[in-house]
């Protein structure tokens, strides 16, 4: 692939978008590639993956103008449609994902961490939905999810002022999760995403269903989602195991990995 490159390592995958002379703007190649970079992931294998941007300056500058400044509506809605997908796609993965925010995320660049369960950035992130300066509404889903993250008010505020805010901001204001320094960034996203896959693999893609699809519905149809989720677990080995060597009194024994079974 051209725009992204992918690694494994100890069950924790990192998909790094790379159009660094573009900032790593998202055109439709880009989307295409990204698409295809996680229909491959092998979720047998990956328990986590980090979403991040190539370079220290940019994380993903937004979606690319130029591509965008001659479409038609039926083409702009085309455009909305892909880049929608694609994150829902990311959304909806089963295993979680973590934006390592290393710069600008500014308009898709910000949904597209939306879309990530976990947000977390670098001192020079700056967060944006620019998008009524340029005569355009957010088209990847900012709408929605930048309200359902930080709240309605503070969402129109950011959408309809079109100002950017600094990571300081994005943390106080729940877009974030934690602020680290450029060069500890990926160290501390790595060492989340290893505490994460080292959990009983099938509980954690259940809580992430659970929480997700609770979300969409009402309290009671949300504990409801949960309380099936929650018995799904019993049939698995991994449940059997965690449960038999919580209850073993020899504690010198090891624990042993989760087999994702």
């Amino acid at each position: 692939m051209e725009f992204i490159n992918y690694e494994v390592d100890s069950a924790v995958a990192v998909l790094t978008i790379n159009r660094s002379k573009a900032l790593n703007a998202l055109n439709s190649a880009v989307l295409d590639e990204l698409n295809a970079a996680l229909d491959a992931i092998d979720l047998n294998e990956v328990r986590a993956l980090i979403i991040t941007g190539a370079g220290e300056k940019s994380f993903v500058a937004g979606a690319d103008i130029g591509e965008m400044s001659t479409l038609t509506k039926a083409e702009g809605e085309a455009f909305g449609k892909k880049g929608n997908d694609v994150f829902r796609k990311i959304e909806t993965l089963p295993i979680p994902v973590i934006a390592a925010v290393n710069g600008f995320a500014l308009g898709g660049g910000c949904e597209i961490s939306l879309a990530c369960d976990i947000r977390i950035c670098s001192e020079n992130a700056v967060f944006g939905q620019p998008e009524v300066g340029l005569g355009i509404t957010p088209g990847f889903g900012g709408t929605q999810r930048l309200a359902r993250t930080v709240g309605v008010g503070m969402a129109k505020q950011m959408i309809y002022t079109a100002r950017n805010i600094k990571a300081p901001e994005a943390l106080r204001i729940g877009l974030v999760n934690a602020v680290y320094p450029i060069e500890e960034l990926m160290v501390a996203a790595k060492k989340m995403a290893s505490m994460i896959a080292s959990n009983a693999p099938i509980a954690v893609r259940n809580c992430k269903k659970a929480i997700n699809d609770g979300l969409q519905t009402d309290i009671e149809s949300g504990v409801a989602i949960e309380e099936k989720l929650f018995g799904d677990c019993f049939e698995t080995e991994d449940q059997r195991y965690g449960m038999a060597f919580f209850l073993d009194r020899n504690k010198d024994k090891v624990k042993e990995p989760f087999k994702n079974k």
